[in-house]
């Protein structure tokens, strides 16, 4: 195995805060606003090629400030610029009002009122609120984001797309759909997850020379590029089926015995050296006419088997009395668990089944998405998707279990508050059936070696990119299926491990 590279740090709003009064308290005031608007001038110029008119929309906080300068820089550049301010002039942050001397010094002029005719701009620099946004937009902050949106040209958004919330990735309202967004300090969740992919377009870091304090500030990060490559070693010549693991999955109730088979199919193609699939209604079927190397059993039968590496509990689990007997004999099993889908709702379901997850000695995983998060967390979903990365954090340390919170821009939490967002994947897993291969490659994972702390995060990682493989195949996410995520992950898998 090779050493991962270190990971892009992700800062929640309050740390970016802190790391940016800590800066301001060490340098003089505008240094680090004009260092914010060289970088999106920097970025405007990249966008506009042999392009010109710049339309810039300022608004009434330090964002403003910062396309302030970018809109100064801009004019230096002998480009057309309009600017256009949101907000009252005089009751402008100390920083922001020097931005807005400084243009008017340079010979610029700044109007309220936005566009309404004339020559259609070549780029929109969206500098509104970036994550100062914390309701609804209305009035005139409304009336420009819908200009913004409906300008028919490239938009760069400063920081945060104006209206998103840069905590969750939650729309107040409405909000700018930028083509690029150039964030300061570090990557914020928002960007990454909920709606921000929707809205945020390409995303750029610009650190402002802050690098190491980020790095001293972050709890959260985004997973590397090359964690496949890290997580498992190269296979020896001399290896047998012994020397890749044995996962045992639990679930596959009358009526949905596919969930447990995808889960089963997928641990298969990613590598597992067996794979035992139990039902939880004892009559599992003799073979699976698919995957005929999958070996049948009873869930009880799984249970009692003493050579299993990893076990996996909820695919298609069911919430009878049978259903409860397979949860308790797992959180028994006295090595790795991962618990998902129907184990998660009679966890949640029963104090008592909580707090023997919390219990457990061994590495316990578990992979819910918002509705069982919700339910953990005796809660509603609503309130997840405000909080995804709380919500995640919360779950993890009540459960004293590693926490994979679905959706767009999955939450990786650890119940010590370290937390990791995942980028890779597309509107494609949006599938009856691909939370089911995510435990299959989860266990193959844990099977075969990985660190614990690397399963969730490798197997989040390997699922969007083997999402994204076929996306580019199909020319599109309408249609994909689970069974293929499987088998694209086997490509993604071998690829980076021995490509």
């Amino acid at each position: 195995m090779t050493n991962p590279a270190p990971l892009p740090p992700v800062l929640r709003v309050p740390e970016v805060r802190a790391v940016e009064a800590a800066a301001l308290a060490g340098s003089p005031r505008p240094a680090l606003m004009e260092r914010a608007g060289d970088a999106a001038a920097r970025c405007a110029l990249d966008m506009l090629g042999g392009a010109q008119r710049v339309l810039v929309l300022a608004g009434p906080g330090n964002n403003g400030g910062d396309a302030l300068v970018a809109a100064r820089r801009l004019r230096e550049a002998w480009l057309p610029v309009t600017v256009v301010l949101l907000g009252d002039s005089a009751r402008l942050p100390a920083d922001a009002a020097a931005a807005l001397a400084a243009w008017c010094a340079s010979g610029g002029a700044v109007t309220t009122a936005l566009p309404a005719a004339g020559p259609a701009p070549d780029l929109v620099v969206d500098g509104l609120l970036g994550i100062g946004a914390a309701r609804p937009l209305a009035g005139p902050l409304a009336l420009a984001v819908d200009c913004i949106n409906h300008a028919g040209c490239p938009v760069l958004s400063l920081d945060v797309p104006s209206g998103l919330d840069a905590d969750s990735g939650a729309v107040h309202g409405a909000a700018v759909r930028a083509t690029r967004t150039l964030t300061f300090i570090a990557l914020k969740p928002g960007l990454l997850t909920l709606e921000g992919p929707d809205h945020a377009g390409v995303v750029d870091v610009a650190d402002l020379g802050l690098g190491d304090a980020v790095a001293a500030a972050a709890h959260g990060g985004l997973i590397a590029e090359d964690i496949l490559r890290t997580v498992l070693p190269r296979r020896q010549r001399n290896s047998h089926k012994g020397s890749h693991g044995s996962v045992g999955i639990l679930g596959g109730a009358p009526g949905m015995a596919g969930a447990l088979l995808l889960a089963a199919r997928a641990a298969l193609l990613a590598g597992s050296g067996r794979v035992h699939a139990g039902f939880v209604d004892g009559a599992a079927p003799s073979l699976d006419l698919l995957q005929p190397e999958l070996m049948l059993r009873s869930a009880a039968q799984v249970l009692s088997m003493d050579g299993l590496d990893v076990l996996v509990c909820g695919p298609g689990l069911g919430s009878g009395e049978a259903a409860r007997a397979c949860v308790r004999g797992a959180l028994a099993f006295p090595r790795p668990l991962l618990l998902d889908a129907d184990a998660l709702n009679l966890v949640a379901s029963e104090p008592a089944l909580g707090a023997a997850v919390a219990q457990r000695g061994a590495p316990t995983w578990v992979t819910p998405h918002p509705g069982e998060a919700a339910r953990l967390l005796d809660t509603t979903t609503a309130a997840i998707a405000a909080d995804r990365v709380g919500a995640a954090l919360a779950i993890a340390a009540r459960l004293r279990a590693t926490t994979l919170l679905k959706g767009a821009g999955s939450i990786i939490a650890e119940p010590g508050g370290h937390w990791l967002v995942n980028a890779s994947g597309n509107p494609g897993l949006a599938a009856a059936g691909t939370g089911d291969v995510l435990c299959g490659l989860a266990a193959a994972l844990a099977a075969q070696g990985a660190d614990p702390a690397l399963v969730l995060p490798a197997a989040a990682h390997l699922h969007g990119r083997a999402a994204d493989l076929l996306l580019e195949a199909h020319g599109g996410p309408v249609g994909m299926t689970a069974g293929e995520v499987a088998l694209a992950a086997r490509r993604v898998l071998n690829a980076a491990l021995y490509g």
